[in-house]
């Protein structure tokens, strides 16, 4: 792919400029280890200047009709499907993705959280009255806006989109790790005629340009998206100045296969939707639960549909799975692979090192351990990798309470006939509760119970966490 020119430089008030610091970190395409662009990195000074802009911006912007709004996004969705292969090539290259993952899954996920965006604004009551009084929604002011590098496009267009229509001026920063579909999206703003301050995008790291964003005393709203860990330091720095902190944290899902379930199919689904994305989305089913008597057949399922995975060049269509997205990831994968093994897991599939024939490039093999217990590590630490842990159960009732044994809550998944499964998803501690492996609900609230998080996204969810909500007293009189 052709690499933006704009990567060593932030979208700030409306054009692209010069960092205040000449700091540069090397973008790595992690399929082949090398070295594919430089990305600035930001530090106080440029942070500060985009949040100065934001804030300029914002009295102008936040009092535009809310279908002004509403047709200024659905300029950036056009300008975005304009820009679709570029968006795919960026994130195969910048993740590793195998490029039809890229282009039906990451690309598209940006584009079709915009449309679920724009439908849901067009639906919203934005006013009305209860009683005497007239009840508003309007934005909540300068927002901070921190996004991983799993999922790129869904998460920046699951914060800006809403974000814009609410009426919110913002500060973008994209994970340093995967920029470079970040910094397409800031040229489709640009493109699509975003008024100057409006949205800016500033490179860096967590801990420089991060912090700074969440502790700013001119930023009203901080929404991000990564690991619990660095949620914590969002929300412990975003406190002294009482600003809305909505998170989007880790997880650790369960995946309750029924005995009343079709075994073979429920189990194979429940491995492809854990190996999807190499196992790098929060809320990947890494916990699938079987009844003791039905955990043979559900091993020698997993295991083959482990084995029939691709792992490879993701620039060939027949690749079914990428790399991990670093080093430091793998390294942490292999750790807990073999924190498993140690503990007394069955090593079912898969294991330490790379896969046959790879050499290069952060690839892990898709790894299944069954005989797994509740207490073992691989069953309580998020891995964020290919990696499925199978555990055995005596009745739902223990099914569920090792399911929700877990600090996490951002989804579960149950497999079994629908009037099986309902009383199970009530019982269950998770913002997201997936029957029989549904497709993806653009609509449907996302986001989690305990330390996963606080906030939901997507539709009219995300909407309102941009929106403050006054009652005008007396309006009705």
């Amino acid at each position: 792919m052709t690499i933006s020119a704009n990567m060593t430089k932030f979208y700030i008030n409306g054009a692209w400029v010069e960092p205040n610091s000449a700091e540069r970190m090397g973008v790595e395409n992690p399929a082949t280890e090398e070295i594919v662009a430089e990305v600035a990195l930001g530090n106080q000074t440029d942070i500060d200047s985009a949040i100065a802009a934001a804030r300029a911006a914002f009295d102008a912007y936040t009092v535009w009709p809310v279908q002004k709004r509403i047709d200024l996004v659905k300029k950036i969705l056009e300008v975005y499907n304009s820009r679709y292969e570029e968006f795919a090539q960026a994130m195969s290259t910048e993740m590793g993705a195998p490029i039809e993952w890229a282009r039906g899954a990451q690309a598209w996920a940006g584009q079709v959280h915009i449309e679920a965006t724009i439908k849901a604004a067009e639906e919203m009551a934005w006013e009305y009255d209860r009683g005497t009084t007239r009840i508003v929604h309007e934005g909540i002011g300068v927002c901070a806006l921190i996004t991983p590098w799993n999922w790129p496009m869904n998460q920046i267009a699951c914060k800006v989109a809403p974000a814009l229509i609410a009426g919110c001026t913002m500060v973008l920063k994209p994970s340093e790790i995967a920029p470079l579909s970040g910094v397409l999206f800031a040229e489709v703003c640009h493109a699509a005629g975003v008024p100057p301050g409006v949205f800016n995008l500033v490179n860096g790291t967590g801990p420089e340009v991060g912090a700074r964003m969440s502790s700013h005393p001119e930023v009203d709203m901080v929404s991000f998206t990564g690991s619990t860990r660095a949620g914590t330091a969002v929300a412990a720095a975003a406190a002294p100045t009482v600003k809305r902190v909505a998170q989007e944290l880790g997880g650790k899902s369960a995946n309750i296969i029924l005995p009343t379930a079709d075994i073979a199919a429920a189990v194979a689904a429940g491995v492809n939707a854990i190996m999807s994305n190499t196992g790098q989305s929060c809320d990947a089913p890494t916990r699938m639960f079987v009844s003791r008597a039905q955990q043979a057949q559900a091993l020698a399922v997993a295991k083959e549909t482990a084995e029939a995975l691709l792992p490879g060049d993701p620039t060939l269509e027949t690749t079914t799975m990428g790399p991990l997205i670093s080093k430091t990831q793998w390294e942490k994968v292999q750790r807990l692979i073999q924190a498993g093994i140690d503990e007394g897991a069955t090593l079912v599939t898969g294991g330490i090192g790379r896969p046959a024939g790879l050499n290069h490039g952060w690839f892990a093999k898709p790894t299944i351990f069954g005989d797994v217990k509740n207490e073992m590590t691989i069953s309580k630490e998020e891995i964020f990798g290919p990696v499925l842990a199978i555990l055995p159960y005596d009745s739902l009732d223990e099914a569920v309470t090792m399911a929700n044994d877990t600090v996490y809550g951002l989804a579960a998944y149950i497999a079994g006939p629908v009037e099986d499964a309902k009383p199970i998803a009530r019982k269950l501690r998770a913002g997201t509760v997936n029957l029989n492996y549904p497709d993806w609900d653009t609509s449907a609230p996302f986001g989690g119970y305990k330390q996963s998080g606080n906030g939901r996204e997507y539709a009219d969810w995300g909407i309102h966490d941009f929106c403050e909500i006054k009652g005008i007293v007396g309006f009705g009189v």
